[in-house]
């Protein structure tokens, strides 16, 4: 591209350009997505070319409404009705078997489908005017920290898209929990806003987390399992409060209350996420200290672990996969 992308909040504008075959950023209230109509196959090859993602690596596809669903799959299963009463719209995507319409570039070539309903209404407005369902990954370069601001997007992706479709900073601050429901059980492929405590009030069946040990680093069953994701240019580390600092490296400090990591003094500059140690609190902040400590040209990252339990499980997931080690 020639020019830079415009910010604006004209949803109109961006539902033109997704018409026409483009890709847009658009907010949601988990992370801001590049968007693409998921029906139009040189229009998601767009979303991989800009991102730079790789194709083995499956799209979510975002509805506005649940008659959408027709259009991506055939099959509902009962065991999710529940779950979507509950929480859609809202952060949590469930897996379909897809059809035919549904290309398999969108799906990686896998034979199903993740789909979400997404609580921000801009989001649902854009999916409503675009008349189709759209394609969504994180609006950021492959395997860098995910946004959650337009400004944020426009940081990593401003010379490769033509929109940037501003609605302010995202509610909820990390992505969706991906789910499945396979073998009389359901299978978390991908923590998120929906825990699996909230989970397990809606449904009967056991719940599991995915083994990621069947990975590979060419082959994942949904978005955001590879090895090495979310990550800072500045090197980050995952330690208890008893990292060893050079004197001569400028180090930042990502900390989830003032309780994980007292000695502060070594630091150049310290983000708490929660004072008070509120899992909510510091989950919508989370992406945006990462931001606000990469932009400092600092040396290092110093960032502690969460509570391993609520949202602190997909907070300690997104750490593990960001860190270039840990303390």
């Amino acid at each position: 591209m020639s020019h830079l992308a415009s910010i604006g909040t004209d949803l109109e504008i961006a539902a033109r350009f997704l018409r026409e075959g483009e890709v847009v950023a658009m907010p949601t209230e988990t992370v801001y997505g590049l968007a693409a109509n998921a029906f139009d196959e040189r229009a998601v090859a767009k979303i991989f070319e800009a991102k730079h993602r790789p194709t083995f690596d499956p799209l979510i596809l975002h509805i506005d409404n649940h008659s959408r669903l027709s259009e991506i799959t055939a099959t509902i299963p009962k065991e999710y009705e529940p779950l979507m009463e509950r929480f859609w719209p809202g952060p949590l995507t469930l897996i379909f078997e897809k059809t035919s319409r549904v290309s398999e570039l969108v799906t990686s070539g896998l034979p199903t489908v993740a789909v979400r309903m997404p609580a921000h209404p801009v989001a649902r407005q854009l999916i409503a005017l675009a008349e189709v369902p759209l394609a969504a990954p994180s609006a950021n370069l492959f395997g860098r920290t995910s946004p959650t601001t337009a400004a944020h997007v426009a940081d990593q992706l401003a010379d490769r898209i033509d929109y940037i479709l501003d609605a302010g900073p995202c509610d909820v601050g990390v992505e969706s929990t991906i789910l499945r429901f396979t073998d009389g059980r359901f299978e978390i492929l991908r923590p998120g806003g929906v825990t699996q405590e909230e989970l397990s009030k809606c449904v009967s069946q056991p719940i599991v987390q995915y083994d990621s040990t069947k990975n590979t680093d060419t082959k994942i069953d949904a978005p955001g399992q590879l090895k090495e994701h979310y990550s800072p240019q500045t090197p980050l580390v995952v330690s208890e409060g008893n990292a060893v600092l050079k004197p001569d490296r400028k180090t930042g400090l990502l900390r989830f209350s003032e309780d994980s990591y007292p000695d502060v003094k070594s630091f150049e500059r310290v983000i708490t996420l929660s004072e008070t140690g509120n899992l909510l609190e510091a989950t919508s902040r989370f992406f945006a200290a990462i931001h606000e400590l990469d932009k400092l040209g600092q040396d290092l990252i110093v960032a502690t672990p969460f509570p391993n339990h609520g949202l602190g499980i997909a907070l300690n997931d997104r750490l593990q996969r960001a860190a270039h080690r840990f303390v």
